[in-house]
């Protein structure tokens, strides 16, 4: 009879573990449908496009019980809810920094969406010279019984930003997290020069803007002029201009 009772809590356990994943995987699912919207209608309505990569990932069960024994977690479903907030994390890299803000702002606008969190460490640096924008949306997903409510981690960041930020992490590896003090000087000042690569980038970038509303506004004033100078319809159907 114990037998039969210990398969019975493994089957109840392998199906509550399989599907709390599952409803991780729908919510990155998502989430990435909300930003391939944002893309396409900035694409088709500004004729400019603000995210230049997206990458999601799912940590894997190992990743999330290491993470627990290493908190001091209870090993249990509700504990990994409650206390594991970038079980389904998705990166934006974006063009410029006002880009950032500019994607941030439209995916904390959606009514189905609600902020869990967010970190600023762009305008307030890590020590170490990390910059990113860190959110924590939660979203519903519908499952064939129930509603659950899914917590997604988004970093969103610049390209300088996240060429940075890999680096570091593949050196941060490299030393076993241990990192000695020069390298560590030596990366902070990596990042500080990163940040000055994305101001000059979003100087730039404002420039040509004025520029183009200013020839837009030009443009629609000629056009504005011209049309005084022939009777409509008449003459916009065969070619004659008014003298």
């Amino acid at each position: 009879m114990k037998t039969i009772f210990d398969l019975d809590k493994m089957k109840t356990l392998k199906t509550d573990l399989v599907r709390f994943m599952m409803t991780y995987k729908f919510a990155l699912d998502e989430m990435n449908t909300k930003i391939d919207i944002l893309k396409q209608e900035f694409q088709y309505i500004h004729d400019y496009n603000p995210i230049e990569h997206v990458k999601s990932r799912l940590k894997s069960p190992e990743s999330i019980l290491q993470k627990m024994q290493r908190k001091g977690y209870d090993l249990s479903l509700p504990a990994i809810k409650e206390n594991i907030h970038d079980i389904a994390g998705i990166r934006i890299t974006c063009s410029f920094i006002s880009d950032i803000y500019e994607i941030s702002n439209m995916l904390q606008k959606q009514k189905d969406i609600k902020v869990i969190e967010c970190k600023d460490y762009i305008k307030n640096p890590k020590g170490n010279g990390y910059q990113s924008l860190h959110l924590i949306l939660q979203i519903p997903v519908f499952m064939s019984d129930r509603e659950d409510l899914v917590n997604v981690e988004i970093q969103i960041r610049t390209i300088a930003m996240d060429f940075w930020a890999s680096l570091e992490h593949k050196i941060y590896y490299k030393y076993n997290k241990e990192v000695p003090s020069n390298i560590n000087e030596e990366l902070k000042e990596a990042a500080e020069s990163a940040a000055e690569l994305d101001r000059k980038m979003e100087k730039i970038h404002k420039e040509m803007k004025q520029i183009k509303e200013l020839n837009k506004e030009e443009n629609l004033e000629g056009l504005i002029f011209n049309n005084r100078h022939f009777r409509f319809p008449y003459d916009l159907l065969t070619g004659n201009q008014q003298n």
